[in-house]
C-alpha cells in the first residue's frame, strides 16, 4: 500500500507538516517496503486560493491510497473522498513516525474534514 504523509522536508526524518493542503512536501511512502519519494509542493502551498483542492488532485495523480496528515479542511477532504482515498489524522512526529503511527493503527480515519478552510 502506498500513502502520502505531508511534511516539512523531503525524507524520512523530516516532521510531519499539519497542514495537508499548504504542506510542503508530500512523502510518498510504500508502507511493506520503506520506499519513498518526495515532491516539493512549497510553490502551491503558497497559493492565495484552492491550495487544498489543488494538493488533492495530485493526491489522486499520485495514485496513492490514503492520506496521513495532521489535519485536513472541506475542500480538501472532499476532492480526496470524491477519489476514495482514505484520510488519517493526528500524525505527529518524523515522517518515519507518522508512518509507524499508520502501521500500528494509531491515527484516526476520518470521515469529514476536522477543521475549516483556510485553517493555518
Amino acid at each position: 500500500m502506498k500513502i502520502l504523509v505531508t511534511a516539512q522536508g523531503p525524507d524520512m526524518a523530516s516532521e510531519v507538516d499539519p497542514r495537508f493542503g499548504r504542506a510542503k512536501y508530500f512523502v510518498v511512502v510504500d508502507v511493506e517496503t520503506g520506499e519513498f519519494s518526495a515532491e516539493d509542493r512549497e510553490k502551491d502551498s503558497s497559493a492565495m486560493q484552492g491550495a487544498g483542492i489543488q494538493a488533492g488532485r495530485r493526491v489522486v495523480e499520485l495514485g496513492v491510497e490514503g492520506v496521513v496528515t495532521g489535519h485536513v479542511g472541506p475542500k480538501a477532504f472532499s476532492t480526496l473522498q470524491a477519489a476514495g482515498v482514505q484520510v488519517f489524522i493526528g500524525a505527529s512526529g518524523s515522517v518515519s513516525d507518522a508512518v509507524s503511527q499508520f502501521k500500528d493503527g494509531k491515527l484516526d480515519r476520518v470521515s469529514g474534514p476536522d477543521v475549516a478552510g483556510h485553517w493555518m
